[in-house]
């Protein structure tokens, strides 16, 4: 149709959950919900450690990094979901859709080395105990920080530009509500080896090597654990890693889902699509707040004073 000459769409299609558009307005109810958790938790989060000096601790700046992380992809998702299913504004422009993805897929990676430092952590509170506020102090807190949010910019800032220089077919109807790396790509008339071989590299070699250093952290950590003494003291060590290994859970388990679901899933029914791609996005947000608020009881025990003095 386009007789092999360039051409870039001047905007994409998103979509909403496939098969039940009529029932969009009643679905963003508990998207609403799980949106309006994951901004007010991830605040309180942020507001209970800022106010509270006992917080003031590495294990509490790491959480921090993740409650700011998780709040920046749910607004970065929040306006076109909504828009979608309260109005059916589908319209996204190429370059909008651009910025949405490098932004969701920066804030992943994030996310995923900030659970990477806080199960370091773990392992240094528990193996090295004494020695914890000497390793972890607040500046090397800070670097570490900002090493994940450069790691992060750097190795994902050629994705634009290697989408850009792509051409284009007719068909402009994305797969979710949001713009994803593949599910742009797929769009693509072109030869787009390099794209696949440049977000294959980039997402094993971030995520996927931080994943392997989390289970490599949990596995020095139980065996330092099962040389406790007690078996009071072991439960209690184990006990301070509950929240993060679900946290670590809730990210991983759906992301990876959905990378496969986009790279080896052809004939993956489109709803089952969507759905891990909202729980890989959304989900995590909205239960980290309530998973630390839950097991940590020092965060509990300062949101209640708080909602006392209220």
């Amino acid at each position: 149709e386009f007789n092999g000459s360039f051409y870039q769409p001047s905007a994409f299609l998103m979509m909403g959950i496939p098969g039940l558009e009529a029932l969009h307005h009643w679905i963003s109810i508990p998207f609403c919900a799980l949106y309006l958790i994951a901004l007010l938790g991830n605040c309180m989060i942020l507001f209970i450690i800022k106010k509270t000096q006992s917080l003031h601790e590495p294990m509490y700046y790491f959480l921090s990094m993740l409650a700011v992380t998780d709040l920046g992809l749910v607004l970065c998702t929040l306006p076109t979901t909504l828009g979608i299913f309260w109005f059916n504004m589908r319209r996204i422009g190429f370059d909008a859709c651009l910025t949405q993805m490098y932004f969701i897929h920066i804030l992943s990676f994030i996310e995923s080395s900030v659970l990477l430092a806080m199960a370091f952590d773990r392992f240094i509170a528990i193996s090295h105990p004494l020695r914890h506020s000497s390793i972890l102090t607040k500046t090397t807190v800070i670097k570490i920080g900002l090493a994940i949010i450069l790691r992060g910019m750097v190795s994902l800032l050629p994705i634009p530009f290697l989408l850009k220089r792509l051409t284009y077919c007719g068909k402009t109807e994305l797969s979710h509500s949001f713009c994803f790396h593949p599910d742009i790509m797929n769009l693509a008339c072109a030869d787009i080896k390099v794209n696949v071989f440049y977000g294959m590299i980039i997402l094993l070699s971030t995520v996927g090597m931080d994943f392997i250093f989390i289970v490599v952290s949990y596995i020095l950590i139980i065996k330092t654990v099962i040389g406790l003494a007690t078996k009071e003291e072991c439960l209690k060590a184990l006990n301070t890693c509950v929240s993060h290994i679900c946290a670590v859970l809730v990210f991983f388990i759906p992301m990876i889902g959905l990378s496969m679901i986009h790279r080896f899933g052809k004939n993956v029914p489109p709803l089952v699509n969507t759905l891990v791609a909202y729980t890989y996005l959304i989900i995590p947000p909205a239960l980290n707040p309530i998973i630390y608020s839950i097991k940590s009881s020092h965060i509990r025990e300062a949101l209640l004073r708080a909602l006392w003095r209220k």
